[in-house]
């Protein structure tokens, strides 16, 4: 704060001007800190009050031991629809760490359930998705409207994403 106090002072001598300067650039620098602290309040919480290890274990009642180590192939099956209904920052902070422990306790490793969550949420599923700005940004600039955009290119995304989750259960980035 005292740097960026120096900063306006050197750079913009008139109160006017660092007004200007000020509103010019603080929305975005604001936006990211609350978006930093919130992340790590979602994750901090959880974690420290025991309620992730709570959730996990009651997921983790649900699921057979057999078809536990299926959770990573599953969740790249599906991580790309599920792009529709969680914007990245919810399904990051609330639902994969839920799964990723949960994993955990049958012995798959956290990392192995992040790398099937990428293959569709991140990669097929944000720009389709109607929770991310950037698909805005995309039809918008396109002139295409958000339905027929998402029509056209759904089909192929998801059939990019089940290539991917054969190509690292074949690879053997997680098992099957």
């Amino acid at each position: 704060m005292t740097i960026t106090a120096l900063a306006l002072l050197l750079n913009f001598p008139r109160v006017a001007q660092q007004l200007l300067a000020l509103e010019r650039h603080a929305r975005a620098a604001v936006t990211m800190s609350a978006i930093l602290c919130a992340a790590g309040a979602f994750n901090g919480i959880p974690n420290g009050t025991g309620m992730l290890t709570a959730m996990a274990k009651g997921f983790t009642a649900h699921i057979p031991a057999s078809g536990a180590q299926h959770i990573p192939f599953l969740l790249g099956l599906i991580s790309m629809t599920l792009s529709m209904l969680f914007d990245p920052d919810s399904f990051y902070f609330g639902v994969l760490p839920v799964l990723a422990t949960t994993a955990h306790g049958f012995g798959i490793l956290p990392a192995t359930v992040g790398q099937a969550a990428l293959l569709g949420q991140m990669t097929t599923g944000f720009p389709v998705s109607p929770l991310t700005p950037s698909t805005f940004l995309v039809t918008g600039l396109s002139g295409v409207e958000l339905g027929a955009h998402q029509r056209f290119t759904v089909p192929y995304l998801w059939c990019a994403s089940i290539v991917m989750t054969i190509a690292a259960v074949v690879l053997r980035v997680f098992p099957f």
